[in-house]
């Protein structure tokens, strides 16, 4: 008997910045067909720069991922699921949405201080969120912009199929620091890469060279 392999989800997983303890779990319901990358490289060389500056890096690149994603409840509906049929993907939707947003308790808080007159009030720390990709792709990540579009509807104008435009910047080492759990992440996501780098490198004799010029 074959056994199947089963197919393993991207997503987001939301860690306690403290404690580095799961949160929440957010997978696709689907995996997109692809997602793009853009590196903006950090050099200290450029235009009026010393030349013994020309090899030098700053830090990391600053990586954005950005992935489009379907919700649709259309096989849940035909199943009989109770929540989608009582508020479609209601749930999914605010499941993703609620990243962006400070927690109510979090925002009564902070008017409460207000309110008893606290002259500096620290912005709202929000969990540390990490995109998932494989077991080869892990990494810390800022969410910079998430964009909804409703495509229909059941008969009491819940949304029941959509599609999500989720835009992320990658958190380096130089934003998050090395005591932070995402640093952490982060270094063991650029040792990977470079482990994997060095599976693919080839011999000069490749480019039909013997030796540099």
């Amino acid at each position: 008997m074959t056994l199947s392999r089963r197919l393993l989800k991207g997503g987001l997983v939301l860690l306690d910045p403290k404690s580095g303890s799961p949160v929440r779990v957010l997978a696709l319901q689907y995996n997109p067909d692809s997602l793009s990358r853009s590196f903006q490289v950090q050099a200290t060389g450029g235009d009026g720069q010393s030349r013994s500056e020309a090899l030098r890096l700053k830090g990391p690149p600053v990586e954005t991922i950005k992935v489009e994603a379907e919700i649709d409840a259309t096989d849940l509906l035909e199943a009989g699921d109770a929540t989608a049929s009582r508020i479609g993907i209601h749930a999914e939707l605010a499941a993703l949405e609620t990243v962006i947003y400070p927690s109510s308790r979090q925002i009564r808080s902070n008017q409460s201080l207000a309110g008893s007159g606290t002259l500096e009030i620290l912005p709202m720390e929000a969990p540390l969120t990490l995109f998932v990709w494989s077991m080869q792709r892990i990494v810390p990540v800022r969410i910079t912009d998430l964009s909804v579009t409703e495509e229909a509807f059941d008969q009491n104008l819940n949304p029941i199929r959509a599609k999500v435009s989720i835009g992320m910047r990658v958190l380096s080492i130089d934003d998050l620091g090395f005591g932070h759990k995402g640093g952490e992440v982060f270094m063991t996501h650029l040792g990977r890469k470079e482990q994997l780098a060095a599976i693919r490198s080839s011999a000069l004799a490749t480019l039909g060279l013997e030796s540099v010029p």
